[in-house]
């Protein structure tokens, strides 16, 4: 039995694996630029964040229909709840489904297809953050923010994702605002690929709650200090951090450091069909590369469901960490 868990920085998209990907691509009349699913499967190798968001974005154009969309969200659920998950806040990145001639409502009905029923299939609560693009421009977010009105009642949150250098967190102030006012849950990519600052701004100016990434702050002892403060979740990607060269080895990732400097992480997949792994995956590989112990992976089980938008649920959110404090330690911890 698997370390119950939540799963807080995870891309719907990234969870696309070849075989589906091919399986969508017949069902949409899709010529995929892969001769097969081994052939797709060696494309999963990038040189840095750019060459993965190249092969991401190519491969969305699999995705069509609402059926497309619960099809991918049913798959990543099923797979996280076999490595223990039991709570996943999803992200989506609407503006890159849009640009395809999507609608915006088709993305979101056709998750939801999967999210609404996911507790009775999978056993996994859910909730919906979408993402706005930092490359495209703050008044196609702000049009995003707008289009999205209709569908509140089932979006948590949004986020700040996409290539990170260049474009500072302030860039989008507007649209946090607007978000903000609308009673949405505010997180950001920032610190990844980007400077310590990035991650401060993004605290000042867009009012954050959560740090997607954020390992770069160990460069900035004042902020590490803040964060352990304010208690300011970060949601550490290991397996991620590695395959796009944030880190050289998993053996050089921060995350004990972090953990010792009382900084509130969590561990979680980003994108696992293209990074080698889903959430139980990257407890795995940080406990036998960086041998955490028990006590250090139960921690950051519990700062999972800590860091987790379930202030509307408090008694679930006690039920989840009792299961981590009941949880006893065997060959299947992933």
């Amino acid at each position: 039995m698997p370390l119950p868990k939540a799963e807080l920085h995870l891309h719907i998209e990234g969870t696309l694996e070849p075989e589906l990907a091919f399986e969508l691509a017949a069902r949409n009349g899709v010529t995929l630029p892969y001769a097969d699913t081994d052939a797709l499967r060696q494309a999963y190798r990038f040189k840095d964040l750019q060459s993965f968001l190249n092969l991401y974005y190519e491969l969305m154009a699999v995705l069509r229909t609402e059926q497309d969309f619960a099809d991918l969200a049913n798959a990543y659920l099923a797979r996280a709840a076999a490595q223990g998950v039991r709570h996943a806040e999803i992200f989506f990145d609407p503006q890159a489904h849009i640009a395809r001639g999507l609608s915006l409502g088709t993305v979101v009905e056709g998750l939801w297809r999967a999210l609404d029923g996911s507790e009775r299939r999978h056993g996994v609560s859910t909730k919906l953050i979408m993402c706005f693009l930092r490359d495209e421009s703050a008044d196609s977010a702000l049009e995003t923010l707008q289009a999205a009105t209709p569908y509140l009642d089932r979006i948590t949150g949004i986020g700040l994702d996409s290539a990170e250098v260049g474009h500072p967190p302030a860039k989008f102030r507007e649209v946090y605002a607007a978000a903000a006012r609308l009673g949405l849950r505010r997180v950001a990519h920032a610190g990844e690929e980007g400077p310590p600052a990035y991650i401060t701004e993004a605290l000042d100016v867009l009012g954050i709650e959560r740090v997607d990434h954020g390992l770069r702050c160990m460069e900035d002892p004042a902020l590490v200090e803040r964060l352990v403060r304010e208690r300011i979740p970060l949601t550490l990607c290991p397996l991620s951090n590695v395959r796009l060269r944030t880190v050289d080895t998993l053996a050089d990732h921060p995350l004990p450091a972090m953990l010792d400097a009382g900084l509130l992480c969590t561990v979680n997949s980003d994108d696992p069909a293209y990074f080698g792994g889903y959430a139980g995956d990257n407890f795995t590989a940080v406990r036998d590369t960086l041998g955490l112990t028990e006590d250090r992976l139960r921690e950051l089980a519990r700062n999972s469901f800590l860091a987790s938008f379930l202030e509307d649920d408090e008694e679930r959110r006690a039920r989840y960490l009792a299961e981590v404090d009941a949880y006893e330690f065997g060959d299947a911890m992933s």
